[in-house]
């Protein structure tokens, strides 16, 4: 599979199996997630990997009640372990290479016939507590990973026009590659 048909076959997915990930694709997901980028090479991103049922249980409820999660084989915790640089441009990177990380897991995922699920709405204070990261560890992000159910069909998504949010030279000037 090619790259551009990874990105397309990504969705969110929010119905699994209950069928555990092998340990071998366990690690090519954080190893795409250890290859990621980060500013300044800082690689503030850590991870914790979450398989036991009773703490996904506790996730799901420290993540507004998010029922499906119950369902995920697996609850990777995206952390960052910083010291809140801020690059030239005036934003905290550890958000962003975090980001970038948690998006190499989600495309590793496809191409091992895995499903995810971004997860954003979550309280940091109660995951910190479950699984018992440092106060100045940062929880970034949740990611929920599984096989995904056979009657798991997430809708197609609309996506703005390349004409809408691509320009060229300046803003709103229309891009033009000729």
């Amino acid at each position: 599979m090619d790259i551009e048909e990874t990105i397309r076959r990504r969705k969110s997915v929010r119905r699994y199996l209950s069928r555990p990930i092998e340990k071998e694709k366990i690690v090519k997901l954080i190893e795409a997630a250890r290859l990621a980028p980060s500013a300044s090479n800082r690689q503030e991103w850590r991870f914790v990997v979450v398989r036991d049922r009773s703490k996904i249980e506790q996730l799901a409820v420290a993540s507004c009640n998010q029922s499906f999660i119950r369902e995920a084989s697996l609850v990777i915790v995206a952390c960052a372990q910083t010291d809140s640089y801020v690059m030239r441009c005036g934003q905290l990177c550890y958000p962003i290479d975090v980001a970038i990380a948690c998006e190499h897991i989600v495309l590793e995922a496809v191409e091992l016939g895995l499903g995810s699920c971004w997860i954003g709405a979550f309280y940091e204070e109660e995951v910190k507590k479950i699984l018992n990261i440092p106060s100045e560890i940062r929880v970034v992000e949740l990611l929920a990973l599984g096989y995904p159910h056979p009657e798991e069909t997430p809708p197609e998504k609309k996506r703005l026009s390349l004409d809408q949010i691509a320009f060229g030279e300046s803003w709103h000037k229309p891009l033009n590659l000729t």
